[in-house]
This record gives structure tokens, C-alpha cells and sequence, in this order.
């Protein structure tokens, strides 16, 4: 099974060509969440725009930046789970229970054969906090249920 990886370069600030405060915020985030210094970046001018990677505990958060107009979007997403499992069914209510109140801004979705934490808006009127929170948030939520999912649903 595949994770959806883009072609990655080691984080580095030297890319500013665009000037956005935007890809300045958002990599200081990730540097300060960045445990054990794996973030990566790509950016090319095609639809993807920016990903970036980090390694957060126990699982890889990714985050996307599509471009810098109001209509462009930013995506965070970690995966917890890879599919199918046992019990699909069960998992299924529980996400669904747990995308109720505890996870905030973020929510389940599959995407890919993969249980993932997302979170994704457009760009206008983003604010540094809210960059911040949407990343920890996204970063955290996998974080904390990754081995819990894996341990009650694992591989069928």
C-alpha cells in the first residue's frame, strides 16, 4: 500500500522568491513542531503549490498550500490508519462519533485507502493563529489516536 508522498526536499527558508508571509508562518510552524527535524518542501507551479513534511510523534503531517490567491487552499493532514481493517464497520461509527467534538477545526476522512486527520480552507483571511492551530491541531489528533486506531482495528 502506498502513502501519498510528493517529491520532497529538506526544509530551508532560502525560497522566499514569492514573498508571502503566508509560506514564512507556516514553516515556522512546522520547524516548531518539527521533532525530530525531518520537514521537507516541495513547491512547483502546478496545482499542488507547496507541501511541506513533518514528522509529528508518531506520524507524518503533511501541509499543502495550493497558491497565494484568496481562492487558493491550505490543507493539513496526517494518516493513522492504513485500509481495510477489521471491524470497518465499527471504525467507521466510531470516526464518525469522534469527528463530533473532539476534533475541532479537523475531522476523518479516507482518502487513498487511508484512515487520515484533516483540515482545509481557503486562504483569504487566514490569519498566523490560525495556520498554527489548524497544523497542531491536525498534528496532535493523529498523534494522539494513530496507536489506539491501529491497536482496536489493525490490518484485516
Amino acid at each position: 500500500m502506498t502513502n501519498y508522498q510528493p517529491d520532497l526536499d529538506p526544509l530551508t527558508t532560502e525560497d522566499k522568491s514569492v514573498g508571502m508571509d503566508l509560506i514564512q508562518v507556516i514553516e515556522t510552524v512546522i520547524e516548531s513542531l518539527d521533532q525530530s527535524n525531518s520537514a521537507m518542501v516541495s513547491h512547483n507551479d502546478n496545482e499542488s503549490g507547496y507541501v511541506w513534511k513533518f514528522k509529528y510523534g508518531s506520524v507524518e503531517t503533511f501541509v499543502q498550500l495550493t497558491g497565494t490567491t484568496d481562492e487558493d487552499t491550505f490543507t493539513v493532514w496526517a494518516t493513522v490508519l492504513n485500509l481495510p481493517v477489521q471491524n470497518e464497520a465499527q471504525l467507521n461509527r466510531k470516526l464518525l462519533e469522534m469527528n463530533w467534538l473532539n476534533t475541532f477545526e479537523s475531522h476523518f476522512a479516507i482518502f487513498n485507502n487511508q484512515v487520515a486527520v484533516v483540515s482545509s480552507r481557503t486562504i483569504a483571511e487566514l490569519s498566523p493563529g490560525e495556520v498554527s492551530r489548524l497544523i497542531t491541531i491536525v498534528a496532535t489528533i493523529a498523534d494522539d489516536n494513530d496507536d489506539a486506531l491501529q491497536a482496536e482495528f489493525g490490518a484485516a
